[in-house]
């Protein structure tokens, strides 16, 4: 197998729980170092991982026994640690988006490319059985011509549920930089990359209200727009319509659908990595489920890191930095957009990676 590859960690809040799960379960790889701004984290961490040490931030990026970086802070370092450990010559993967700033985002891929080291991001989520199998129907043919998809994402805001949700309600966050890019990576995903974009946005209320926990009562500031919907205008010539919001509280519309000339595509929850597609064939009956065709079963976050790891000399992670790029290219240019009230064509494209194949 060769020697493992040794993994820093920087950021081990809420979602790290899952990642460390995902990773100590995989034979090649060796959790060495974690980091995080409360000490007590990195060392509650280090405790349950035999093979890491808690160290400061400076010290992990600088370690000589980490190789790749998986970046879990909040949106507003992402650009920060991703360029530090770029600096030290290390291998980046972090959670999304790819950075709060679109021009962030570019300086990170532009230093890596520089650098000779590869950046991953997520979500990896679209790596599933869910979207791979609905990838899988729309490449085989099966609905024609794809002409039009609808995303999504409803809820009332997650400062019901988190304990410290202050970075979903400042720039970087709001449900669409937040919950939006694993909609928008997998309407790219399925219909090709996008050219322009028209958006629209609002913001129910001025602050929030923390729902539990020890800061439970506490008010948090709302600078963002809560709620954003627009077009993406594909380059295949398909449009799709997204709505992401935490201004409502619920709805009964799928997750996406994807309509072509030949039939319409029912997607599953792109936060999720399985879940039911099915297909309504123009002449049919009804919906039908589909088998999963493609994607990784039983999938969790960290399997995009784990493909980037794995990844031959030369092929590009199929959770890529050029993918996260592109959509976070596409969720500012609708914000911008929203603004300015007009139409804004996108400066990045990017090739959709192969399908990964069902075991």
């Amino acid at each position: 197998m060769g020697s493992a590859h040794r993994i820093g960690v920087v950021g081990l809040g809420f979602i790290s729980k899952v990642y460390l799960e995902t990773l100590t379960a995989a034979p090649d790889v060796e959790i060495t170092a974690v980091a995080d701004l409360d000490r007590s984290r990195a060392d509650a961490a280090a405790d349950a991982l035999p093979s890491a040490r808690a160290r400061s931030v400076d010290e992990l990026l600088a370690a000589d026994d980490v190789d790749v970086v998986l970046n879990l802070t909040i949106p507003a370092a992402h650009a920060d640690v991703a360029l530090a450990a770029i600096a030290q010559g290390k291998d980046v993967y972090g959670e999304k988006p790819l950075a709060a700033a679109f021009a962030d985002a570019q300086e990170i891929l532009r230093a890596a490319e520089a650098a000779g080291v590869r950046v991953g991001c997520a979500p990896d989520t679209v790596l599933g059985t869910g979207l791979q199998t609905a990838r899988a129907v729309v490449d085989a043919g099966e609905i024609g011509r794809p002409i039009a998809a609808t995303a999504q994402m409803v809820t009332p805001g997650h400062e019901r549920w988190h304990p410290n949700p202050d970075f979903y309600y400042q720039p970087g966050g709001g449900p669409l930089l937040d919950m939006g890019p694993y909609y928008v990576t997998a309407l790219v995903q399925l219909l090709g990359p996008v050219e322009s974009v028209f958006g629209a946005g609002s913001r129910l209320r001025s602050e929030r209200i923390i729902g539990g926990g020890a800061r439970a009562g506490e008010a948090v500031p709302v600078a963002v727009d809560s709620h954003v919907t627009g077009i993406l205008e594909h380059t295949s010539g398909a449009l799709s319509t997204i709505t992401t919001t935490f201004d409502g509280t619920a709805t009964k519309a799928p997750p996406i659908e994807v309509h072509g000339e030949n039939g319409s595509l029912g997607v599953p929850d792109p936060n999720h990595f399985d879940g039911e597609v099915s297909l309504h064939e123009l002449g049919g009956t009804g919906w039908a489920p589909v088998s999963p065709r493609a994607g990784v079963p039983g999938g969790a976050r960290g399997i995009g890191l784990l493909d980037l790891l794995r990844a031959p000399d030369g092929v590009a992670p199929r959770a890529s930095g050029e993918m996260a790029l592109h959509a976070l290219e596409i969720m500012t240019g609708l914000l911008d957009s929203a603004a300015s009230g007009s139409r804004v064509t996108l400066t990045t494209t990017v090739e959709r990676p192969p399908l990964v194949p069902l075991p």
